[in-house]
């Protein structure tokens, strides 16, 4: 007679719900109550506690020291520029969780709804952000899928990826809206035995208005409401749900220009044409990338590493400059970061700004443009309050777009002081930080640490078997590739 063949694993579901904390958890009815039936910790984070480093920590189980993922941008020194936002997964090292899951069970199916680094990731299903820019110059919104025909029954049932919704002054629910009912048709029609589902909702109002503002508890109170389909579709299913954050949103009223600061000390050098300053970081003794509340400091040379802390030191908003025992303390030690990390304090977040006279700001300064600006603008989620002809603009530049013509959405405004909210610091409270939910009771303790979600996972997948004698993840690759990926 022979045995019982092996049940196979349980499916999973987990929701990255950006931004979610103890706190805005009182205004989500549905997730709340999945803690309350299941199980839920304070989660910790790492160092910077943005959307790359922390989604490759949790898939991973490393820290970035070892991933290499220190922001979610940084400077390619090998090409002299800085780039934000890849989508190539072959900058992440180290062994991915659907690689565990697969050696501990062969052909487990993985689909990737618009967590970062999908491209070129060895998931069976991936749909993620990828405008069209067409050779006239004109952008347009749109995904990239794999299996490539995904793409077009997407489009065909939920319409185009609403790409202006998911960044930029007119973000909104749509575009999590869009990834939930995406998520919703890939579970019915393909079955993967683990669906990642990335929701920005939160990410927009909290960085514009502030944790506390009524406009934020209604994004939470919003985003529960669309969520609701999706967790009883799990229920149906049998499908265990993980609900995590990467960070919390903390309040914040002072910007900090440190590129300013390193121009004004002679470190920061620009190149000018038409009229338009633009950072020379090649040239530069020494820059910084800002990515929220922290920002990698690069210096040329290991004689200018004291002109730049002393630049640096005494600039009002600036916590700490981790140099290199920092780094290492922090888990930040990898050749991609800077050599000094500078932290800001608690009410404080980093502008990219290196312009000293606006009327010399480059023309992308202006717009929602995420791939050439070195270092991140949340500024992009205003339109410019100072400018009375605003609204007149972008319906001239909708109307050519609708026209078929080139155009520039020139609406972001330059002033820094209307956000509200940042994160990249590590929390100062569980009720300002990450936490995680899940559906199964008793599945967390008390906290978890952010390198344990990877094993939680199999855990919960019923994966968590130990592996043979000798067997390891895949190699680390060299630092080498600079995939050209749009957000």
């Amino acid at each position: 007679m022979t045995g019982q063949a092996p049940a196979g694993p349980t499916p999973l579901l987990v929701l990255d719900v950006v931004g979610l904390t103890p706190r805005l958890l009182d205004h989500m009815p549905h997730l709340k109550a999945l803690g309350q039936s299941g199980s839920l910790a304070a989660l910790g984070t790492v160092l910077p506690a943005v959307t790359c480093a922390a989604q490759s920590t949790f898939l991973t189980g490393a820290l970035p020291a070892e991933h290499g993922i220190v922001g979610n941008g940084w400077y390619f020194r090998e090409l002299g520029d800085v780039l934000l936002w890849r989508q190539h997964n072959g900058l992440v090292a180290g062994d991915e969780l659907w690689d565990a899951a697969r050696r501990a069970h062969p052909g487990y199916t993985v689909a990737n709804i618009c967590w970062w680094y999908a491209m070129g990731a060895d998931t069976d299903i991936t749909v993620t952000p990828r405008p069209i820019y067409y050779s006239d110059g004109r952008k347009e919104p749109d995904c990239y899928t794999r299996p490539p025909a995904l793409h077009d029954e997407l489009t065909a049932k939920l319409g185009t990826f609403p790409l202006f919704h998911f960044w930029g002054p007119g973000a909104d629910l749509v575009s999590s809206r869009w990834i939930i009912d995406a998520t919703r048709h890939i579970i019915r029609t393909r079955h993967p035995d683990l669906a990642l589902c990335y929701l920005p909702h939160l990410d927009y109002d909290l960085q514009r208005h502030g944790p506390d503002d009524p406009r934020s508890l209604k994004a939470a109170t919003d985003l529960d409401a669309a969520l609701a389909p999706l967790l009883d579709d799990a229920r149906a299913e049998g499908r265990t749900v993980v609900a995590l954050s990467e960070y919390g949103i903390t309040r914040v009223n002072r910007p900090v220009d440190i590129n300013r600061a390193l121009r004004r000390a002679g470190l920061l050098e620009v190149h000018t044409q038409d009229g338009m300053e633009y950072l020379d970081p090649m040239a530069s003794q020494a820059f910084a990338v800002a990515d929220h509340q922290i920002a990698h400091v690069y210096v040329r040379r290991p004689e200018d590493l004291e002109a730049t802390r002393a630049a640096l030191t005494d600039l009002p908003g600036i916590e700490q400059l981790l140099d290199g025992e920092g780094k290492k303390a922090h888990h930040l030690d990898h050749p991609r970061s800077g050599e000094l990390v500078a932290v800001a304090e608690p009410d404080a977040w980093f502008t990219y700004y290196y312009w000293l006279d606006d009327a010399r700001a480059p023309d992308f300064a202006r717009l929602v443009e995420i791939h050439r600006k070195p270092g991140y603008d949340p500024v992009e989620l205003f339109m410019d309050p100072l400018d009375p002809y605003v609204k007149l603009k972008a319906a001239t530049a909708l109307a050519r777009k609708k026209l078929g013509m080139r155009y520039r959405m020139a609406v972001v405004p330059l002033d820094p002081a209307p956000i509200r909210g940042s994160h990249g610091r590590l929390p100062m409270s569980d009720d300002d930080g990450p936490l995680i939910i899940c559906s199964t009771p008793r599945a967390v303790g008390d906290r978890l640490a952010a390198t344990d979600v990877k094993a939680l996972l199999l855990q919960l997948a019923g994966l968590d078997r130990p592996e043979p004698s000798g067997t390891h993840g895949p190699p680390v690759p060299p630092d080498l590739s600079v995939p050209t990926g749009h957000k």
